[in-house]
C-alpha cells in the first residue's frame, strides 16, 4: 500500500502577496500588511460563525437596526468591531467605511496610513440562525495624492480600488481575492490558521445556465427585467431553461456565479428605485472581482465600476456574472430606451 504523499510546499494568501509585491520594486509593503490585517479579521470572524449557536451569538442585538435599515444581529456588531479593530491597528488605514456605522471613520492621526477599507463585515447574517453561508465583503483604496484621509477618498468609481474580495463562512471559510491582476481562492486551513491556495486565476464561464434573482420582486420589475428573466425561464424552441438559484446571501451567490457562471442580479424595481445593494461596499467589490474574472457587471444602462457615489451608503441595481449573460440584459435594455 503506498503511502499518500504530504504537500510541504503549499501557498498561503501571505506567502502569494508577498511574491506579487517581489514583482514591483517601488512596493512599500503597506499593502501587504493591511492585507494581513483583513486576513486576521476574516479569521476571527469565522471562528465566531461557526461557535455562533454555542457562544447564544445568533438573534437580533436587542431590537436594534443599522443605518441602512437592516436588522442588528449580535454577530454583526462583534464582527463589526473586530474589522475596525483589526484595521486601525494595522497603522495602513485612514479611512474605513462599515455597512454598520452611520458615518465614515477618520482614523487618527498618530495610527494613519494611505488606505482607505470599505466592508461589509457579516453579509447575509440574515441568514445566520438557518446556517446559511455568509461572507464579509470588503474593498481597498488608496488614499489620492495630497489627500489626508477623508470621505472624498472613497466616493469615488469603483475601478479606482486597488483590491477587492470576500470571505465566505460556512462548511469552510473560503477568501476571494483580486489585486487587480486576476482573481484567486484560499481555504482557510483551521489546522495551520492558514489561507491555503485552492482556487488559482478564477475565470467565469462565458455563459453559464444558471440565473439568481430573488424572484418574490417580479411583481416590482421593470419590462427589461421581466422580459429578461422571462427569456431564461422560457427560452425559443431547442434551448434550455437556466436554472434558478437563489440563496439570499450574496456572498454565496456571487461565489456560486464565479465558479459557476450564469448571472447573479439585485435589479432596481419600484419598491427599491436605486435598488438594495449598497454601492461601495457590495456592489464595487463583486463587480471588481467579476471583471477581473473575465466577466461583467452592470446596473442595468451602465458598468457599475463607473458608478460614483455620493454617499458612503448610497444603493445601485447590479446584474453580475458571464459575459455573455450580462451582454443580453444589456441588450434588451438598450431597446427598451431606444
Amino acid at each position: 500500500m503506498s503511502e499518500e504523499k504530504v504537500t510541504t510546499d503549499i501557498i498561503t494568501l501571505s506567502r502569494h502577496v508577498l511574491d506579487e509585491q517581489r514583482k514591483h520594486k517601488e512596493a512599500s509593503g503597506d499593502l501587504t500588511l493591511l492585507l494581513n490585517a483583513v486576513q486576521l479579521g476574516c479569521k476571527f470572524v469565522a471562528t465566531n460563525v461557526r461557535k455562533a449557536r454555542l457562544l447564544n451569538l445568533v438573534g437580533i442585538a436587542g431590537g436594534a437596526v443599522n443605518v441602512t435599515g437592516d436588522e442588528q444581529k449580535k454577530l454583526d456588531v462583534i464582527s463589526n468591531e473586530i474589522f475596525i479593530n483589526a484595521l486601525r491597528s494595522s497603522g495602513k488605514v485612514a479611512v474605513m467605511v462599515s455597512e454598520e456605522d452611520e458615518k465614515a471613520i477618520i482614523v487618527e492621526d498618530e495610527m494613519k496610513g494611505k488606505y482607505c477599507v470599505v466592508f461589509d463585515p457579516l453579509d447575509g447574517s440574515s441568514n445566520i440562525d438557518a446556517g446559511v453561508n455568509v461572507g464579509t465583503i470588503f474593498g481597498i483604496y488608496k488614499i489620492k495624492d495630497g489627500s489626508g484621509g477623508t470621505i472624498s477618498d472613497v466616493l469615488r468609481p469603483g475601478r479606482e480600488m486597488v483590491v477587492a474580495g470576500y470571505c465566505m463562512y460556512g462548511s469552510s471559510a473560503n477568501m476571494i481575492i483580486s489585486t487587480g491582476n486576476g482573481v484567486n481562492g484560499y481555504t482557510l486551513d483551521n489546522a495551520i490558521g492558514e489561507f491555503i491556495l485552492t482556487h488559482p486565476n478564477i475565470k467565469i464561464p462565458k455563459r453559464g445556465k444558471i440565473y439568481s434573482v430573488n424572484e418574490g420582486n417580479a411583481k416590482y420589475w421593470d419590462e427589461p427585467c421581466t422580459e429578461y428573466f422571462n427569456s431564461l425561464k422560457f427560452p425559443p424552441e431547442g434551448k434550455n431553461p437556466y436554472s434558478a438559484r437563489y440563496i439570499g446571501s450574496m456572498v454565496a451567490d456571487v461565489h456560486r456565479t464565479l465558479l459557476y457562471g450564469g448571472i447573479f442580479a439585485y435589479p432596481a424595481d419600484k419598491k427599491s428605485k436605486n435598488g438594495k445593494l449598497r454601492v461601495l461596499y457590495e456592489c464595487f467589490p463583486m463587480a471588481f472581482l467579476t471583471e477581473q474574472a473575465g466577466g461583467k457587471a452592470i446596473t442595468g444602462r451602465e458598468r457599475v465600476l463607473d458608478v460614483t457615489p455620493q454617499n458612503i451608503h448610497d444603493r445601485c441595481p447590479i446584474f453580475l456574472g458571464s459575459e455573455d449573460d450580462v451582454d443580453d440584459i444589456e441588450t434588451i435594455y438598450k431597446k427598451h430606451s431606444c
